[in-house]
């Protein structure tokens, strides 16, 4: 015979834990790597920074795997630190499958549109093109879903970073706006594309905005 253990009234699932545990390590964990690049860089000088994106550098291209790592001192790594921290947090959430599906989108379609509308000459380098694709992707993916419970936390998401996306605009000259631009439009991307995928796999959601 089982029994099914007794939950004390309001305690969170075991599941529920597991997966916030688990979304806390993993954005926690990436900060770490950002911290520890950044810490070597400094040390040689700076070098590292080089390897960013240089726009339509055919040797530069590599720099689209390299930049979102890569920052210009530690002000521009704790300015990115916060909202990696809270954005990443929410994605990892949803799965560790799915946000790393999502980042790798903003990724490489990010850093693709930086380096083909980038200014010549410039080096794009800094994790905010993931900070601006996490943002977006948060923002419209209930839309896409037909979500209340996503769309309810893309509301939320809004109200608190909504701000920030005024960075897509030209308003710096130090600053990527084409990284901050392009970072944003993928993560609207990947928001239509995963949620086409669910839609496929569950039909009924496209009818009741209350399916799970």
């Amino acid at each position: 015979m089982s029994v099914t253990p007794s939950r004390t009234p309001g305690s969170t699932p075991p599941s529920a834990r597991s997966r916030w545990s688990a979304a806390a390590i993993g954005i926690l964990g990436f900060l770490a790597v950002l911290y520890v690049i950044e810490a070597v860089d400094v040390a040689l000088g700076q070098r590292l920074d080089t390897a960013g994106i240089r726009p339509r550098d055919v040797d530069g291209l590599s720099g689209v795997v390299f930049a979102p790592v890569l920052h210009d001192g530690w002000d521009h790594l704790f300015a990115n630190t916060g909202p990696l921290l809270v954005l990443g947090f929410v994605l990892l959430l949803s799965g560790i499958g799915r946000a790393v599906a999502v980042t790798a989108v903003i990724w490489i379609v990010g850093g693709l549109g930086t380096w083909l509308t980038g200014a010549s000459g410039s080096i794009h380098i800094g994790a905010s093109i993931l900070v601006f694709g996490w943002l977006a992707y948060l923002i419209v993916r209930g839309v896409f879903t037909r979500d209340i419970g996503q769309m309810a936390l893309g509301f939320v998401v809004l109200v608190v970073y909504g701000g920030l996306l005024w960075g897509v605009l030209p308003t710096e000259e130090r600053v990527s706006w084409q990284g901050h631009l392009f970072g944003a439009l993928a993560g609207v991307l990947a928001a239509w594309m995963f949620a086409s995928g669910r839609r496929r796999s569950d039909p009924t959601r496209a009818l009741s905005p209350h399916g799970r």
